[in-house]
């Protein structure tokens, strides 16, 4: 199942006060229960980050992570997840094993 992007301000915000959240060194996600039926994801990249170029290689790398997960998600959900400093020294992997540990925390995944 494909998942929608989250793109409206408002719902990123609502996230950020109502959602669980699980954190590690490269990564924060946030994810809550949706009634749309399908999973709306989002990412965000502070400027903290660094550049544009730094930015969007945190973006890509954790687009990838996440579509490796995606099949396995149960249920429809609000995802957003917040790119850290490491998360533009990292490999991909490394993303990939704090995402799936933090998305099984929070029981999004099986």
């Amino acid at each position: 199942m494909k998942s929608i992007a989250l793109k409206e301000n408002k719902d990123f915000r609502r996230m950020y006060y109502r959602a669980k959240s699980l954190a590690s060194p490269c990564l924060v996600t946030y994810a809550m229960k949706n009634r749309t039926g399908e999973t709306r994801v989002g990412i965000t990249t502070g400027k903290k980050i660094g550049g544009a170029v730094q930015r969007n290689r945190a973006r890509r790398v954790i687009r990838a992570a996440f579509s490796q997960l995606e099949g396995r998600i149960n249920g429809s959900y609000d995802i957003v997840f917040v790119a850290r400093t490491r998360t533009t020294q990292v490999k991909m992997q490394a993303v990939l094993a704090d995402m799936e540990k933090q998305l099984a925390g929070l029981g999004v995944i099986k």
